[in-house]
């Protein structure tokens, strides 16, 4: 008798709501938009996703549980909740696509790090970027002086894109050329 009660299953407890599914869609709604705010001030890494960005998302999730959640129980609760956040990831990529405005405010304008073989050092101290950190990201890049970058930016997702110097450009190259990588 017991082993058959072991398998009995609360149907209604699985699908019918006990937390109204206008509050978890509300609630979903400010905490991904709160996420989304603190996460847009914080870039990441440059070119990755590093531990201690991946322990912040996993710890972020933690912690927003309950605000998410009011302690839902039904399958029907979870599905409107997740559903709620990927319906505000589409609407945020579609309105970022329609707008150039809410582009601009989603996605950060690439920021310099070398501009004609020099170093913008303002702006590797503002992405707390070090000099290991360029320098190995620049080699991945087939880069072993800084005088042979035109430009390197650090991009919305933290990837660096790099422009050389092109064959006929080396006049403009600045002069000293003693700053390789190694």
């Amino acid at each position: 008798m017991s082993d058959i009660l072991a398998l009995a299953i609360d149907w209604r407890a699985m699908f019918v709501p006990t937390q109204s599914l206008l509050e978890l869609v509300l609630r979903g709604s400010i905490m991904y938009l709160l996420i989304l705010a603190a996460l847009r001030v914080f870039r990441r890494e440059a070119g990755a996703l590093s531990i201690p960005d991946l322990l912040v998302v996993v710890l972020v999730a933690d912690a927003a549980q309950n605000a998410l959640s009011a302690e839902y129980h039904s399958i029907t609760e979870g599905t409107v909740l997740v559903a709620t956040i990927f319906l505000w990831n589409y609407a945020l990529d579609w309105l970022s696509f329609r707008s150039r405005a809410v582009y601009r405010l989603l996605h950060p304008a690439p920021l310099p790090l070398i501009e004609n073989g020099r170093l913008q050092r303002r702006n590797m101290r503002q992405e707390l970027l070090t000099m290991d950190d360029l320098e190995s990201q620049l080699r991945q890049h087939g880069i072993e002086n800084l005088a042979d970058v035109k430009l390197c930016h650090i991009e919305t997702d933290g990837h660096l894109s790099v422009i050389t110097y092109e064959p006929g450009e080396e006049a403009q190259r600045p002069s000293d050329k003693g700053r390789g990588i190694v």
